[in-house]
This record gives C-alpha cells, structure tokens and sequence, in this order.
C-alpha cells in the first residue's frame, strides 16, 4: 500500500514512489555479490592459496551452445599433421604400415592392380622402402581428395595427377619392382641395390671413427 504524499512547496508536483519487493530483493542480491567480491579480493591479497584449492573449472564453454565452443573455454586440441611414413620409427612405423597395407590389399589392388603381367607387382612390396614411400603419399592424397570440402572433381584430380603417376613410378621398366613378379604363377621378390654412401659421407664417417689423438693413415 502505498504512503501519503504530502504535496509539495509551490506547486510542483514529485513522482509517486512505490516500493517494489522485487526490486529490493534484486538491491540485496547485488550487495551480498559486491560483499563476496570484496572479502575474496582483500583475502587474496593476504593470504597464500591452499595447496587444496579446488582447481578452475576447465570443462565445457558456455558459449557452446551459440556455436562459439572456444570462447569461455579451453582451445579443442588440433588434429595431428600426417608424416612421411619413412620419418617414423618402431611401432609408430608398423602401425603405420598395418594402415596402409590394408587400404593396398582391400582397395587399391582390387580396383587398380590389373595386368600383372605388364607391370611387375611384388606380394612382399612392404620390403621395398620406396614403394612403401609413395603408396603412403597417394594414400595421404586419396584421404585429401575424397573429403566432400576438396568438391566434386576432388577423386578426378587423385585419379590423374596422383594415381596414374604412383603406378607408373612404381611398376614401371626399371622402377623399384622391375626385378619383382611379371607373373602370378612365378612369384619373384629381388631389393634393388642402391648406391653407396657418397666420398664426403664416407671421409665423415672415417673422421668420427677415428681415435683422438692416434695418427690416421
């Protein structure tokens, strides 16, 4: 219920008052924040923190649901970049290997390993570092080309600029399986010897094997 007012000196009228119960309780709310604010503030100005102190909350952003995941949030962490298969070592390479002879073995060769007898072709091409090297790039491509993101020619430019190029590399006279099979009936697996290490390489090699303070001959 509202109060009397009492009306003013020289004829003016005041604005009529009434008391909003929501209004204080809002007032209050602000206060007691204000307050918490304050004595949080001036304690951590006094006083260590605890070594129990509960850690900030770091689980979901906020602002996800408005499609703004990173805002109020940690960052989501980045895909792995891919390597060149033959910079991997141990079991980070044979998992590596497990992948790709398994897109060879159900996908490549059934749709692409024709004609064995004109191109040579090696059941133990996994021996073969090279071949390895580039059936792991087309493969990094064939992943590349075939996202909906590259468009609608993205498995066209694979199939001409990546594909063809791959199987000629490798199956063609005098590449890396040229000494391999020529005929299902006759399989054949022979590694192609590679050069030797170059004069500078080998003076270098010679140079750190050499004792500290023998004569070299």
């Amino acid at each position: 219920m509202s109060e009397p007012v009492s009306p003013p000196d020289e004829g003016e009228l005041e604005p009529v008052r009434i008391p909003d119960p929501h209004l204080e309780e809002t007032g209050a709310s602000v206060r007691k924040l204000m307050e918490q604010s304050a004595r949080q503030t001036s304690g951590s100005t006094t006083s260590p923190p605890s070594p129990h102190r509960t850690a900030p909350h770091t689980g979901a952003s906020p602002f996800a649901a408005f499609g703004m995941p990173g805002l109020g949030g940690p960052l989501p962490a980045a895909p792995a970049e891919p390597r060149p298969i033959l910079e991997l070592e141990g079991e980070e390479y044979e998992d590596e290997l497990d992948a790709l002879s398994d897109w060879v073995d159900d996908f490549l060769l059934p749709a692409y390993g024709a004609e064995v007898t004109a191109a040579p072709w090696c059941l133990r091409w996994q021996e073969h570092s090279d071949v390895v090297a580039w059936l792991h790039a087309l493969w990094l491509a064939y992943q590349q080309h075939k996202n909906p993101e590259v468009g609608l020619s993205g498995l066209l430019v694979w199939h001409q600029d990546f594909l063809t190029r791959t199987m000629v590399a490798v199956r063609g006279p005098g590449g890396p399986l040229s000494a391999c099979m020529t005929s299902p009936d006759r399989p054949a697996h022979r590694l192609l010897p590679v050069p030797p290490p170059s004069a500078r390489t080998e003076k270098a090699n010679a140079s750190d094997a050499s004792v500290p303070g023998e004569p070299t001959s």
